[in-house]
């Protein structure tokens, strides 16, 4: 097992372990509970959310934040608690921000970044004992999510949860709406054209795992045209994929602005994460004569 630094962090809504994957300086989370943030992230780390009971699965959670910055209460902490809460240990992953300076060395990610710390990652869950593994993401963590689950490693993904994620249409060819800008910083928007997830002539970025989808469908930040192109290119490669699209919604209503009918998402996906996880076990399952 790689030799990893574990750090104990004691209090209210901490993590039970904060596992470093990555050298560099302590990263610093600003704000007040229920909003803090991670402004810079100078370090790969893991915030890990035990299941009270033995664990049926393992997730990592992915925040958003627009590769900027990343939410770490609304959109990582709220999360890992409530799949906590359903029988699975959760990792939320804090992971470096492409074209952002290292506040200490001053050294700039590369557009990947986020990428290959996804993949340290999972090169640290090939040592734990095995379960599911769920690749769970809001926002732009939802598209880190994605680009996850189509990772070619030797932990492969059970199931894959987004929600109201920038998927594909932020990509040069795809934007919706059409001539809008290129994201700054440059990495950020390379990153972006590199993996369009859910476009169907992009089968390096179709996920071969059963996926659910939760979009809002006037949101304006993220449009529903990145669910609509993952809905299609899902049924042409005859992929698996729930989808919820909320008439009222917010962008980023997360788990907590859920004053509306996608107030019922965290039930349909809890659901969800039952019937996939038992439809794994059943393909598992030694076939009789």
């Amino acid at each position: 097992m790689p030799e990893v630094k574990r750090v104990s962090v004691e209090g209210l809504m901490e993590a039970d372990e904060r596992i470093v994957l990555s050298e560099g300086a302590p990263n610093r989370l600003e704000g007040v509970w229920p909003d803090r943030r991670f402004y810079a992230v100078s370090r790969l780390e893991l915030h890990l959310y035990r299941s009270p009971n033995a664990p049926r699965a393992r997730a990592l959670v992915y925040p958003g934040g627009g590769y900027l910055d990343l939410v770490h209460d609304k959109e990582g902490v709220a999360v890992a608690l409530w799949l906590a809460g359903l029988g699975v240990d959760a990792y939320v992953v804090t992971h470096r921000l492409p074209g952002q300076a290292d506040p200490l060395s001053l050294k700039t990610w590369p557009s990947d970044i986020a990428r290959a710390d996804g993949l340290a990652c999972l090169d640290y869950l090939q040592w734990l004992p095995q379960l599911p593994l769920l690749h769970v993401g809001l926002s732009s963590g939802g598209h880190l999510a994605g680009v996850m689950a189509c990772q070619d490693h030797p932990v492969r993904a059970a199931g894959l949860i987004v929600g109201y994620a920038p998927l594909n249409a932020n990509h040069r060819n795809y934007k919706a709406p059409a001539g809008k800008p290129d994201y700054p910083p440059v990495e950020k928007q390379a990153f972006y054209d590199r993996w369009p997830i859910g476009v169907a002539g992009e089968p390096h970025g179709i996920p071969a795992v059963p996926a659910f989808l939760v979009y809002a469908l006037r949101d304006e930040p993220v449009p529903l045209e990145h669910a609509l192109n993952f809905l299609t290119a899902m049924r042409r490669s005859g992929g698996d994929v729930e989808a919820h699209i909320f008439p009222d919604a917010p962008h980023g209503f997360a788990l907590r602005d859920l004053d509306g009918t996608h107030g019922q998402w965290p039930e349909l996906a809890g659901q969800w994460i039952t019937r996939t996880l038992a439809r794994g076990e059943a393909a598992l399952s030694p076939k009789g004569p």
